[in-house]
């Protein structure tokens, strides 16, 4: 059985969600509830720390697109952070690196500075 843990933390910019294990078809509705769940403010950056993601398909994907969409209406925007090199390579491939801000660590998110309004 597929599994994916979810740890949420605050930032000086906003939310940290630690997404490890496998982001699926199965587990893929257990990170939108986590995302929806959350109350973003104007300007606040919500990082999706991938460092312990292990597998990720379309359904997954998607998630993420979701979580995107959601901190946007919010005023906020998502960061993905320390995305392991497959599927940075698959974000590049379908142009989703182009969609979605990428730092090589949550610590270079976080640093980065919440969004300008």
């Amino acid at each position: 059985m597929n599994s994916l843990t979810i740890i949420a933390r605050d930032s000086a910019t906003g939310r940290v969600l630690e997404i490890i294990g496998d982001l699926d078809y199965a587990t893929a509705p257990k990170l939108r509830k986590a995302v929806d769940g959350l109350t973003l403010t104007a300007g606040e950056l919500l990082v999706l720390d991938l460092a312990e993601l292990n597998y990720c398909d379309s359904s997954g994907i998607s998630a993420l697109l979701s979580a995107r969409s959601l901190a946007i209406e919010q005023g906020s925007d998502v960061a993905l952070a320390a995305v392991p090199a497959n599927m940075l390579r698959i974000l590049g491939i379908v142009g989703l690196d182009q969609v979605f801000t990428i730092h090589p660590d949550t610590t270079t998110a976080t640093d980065h500075g919440s969004v300008a309004s």
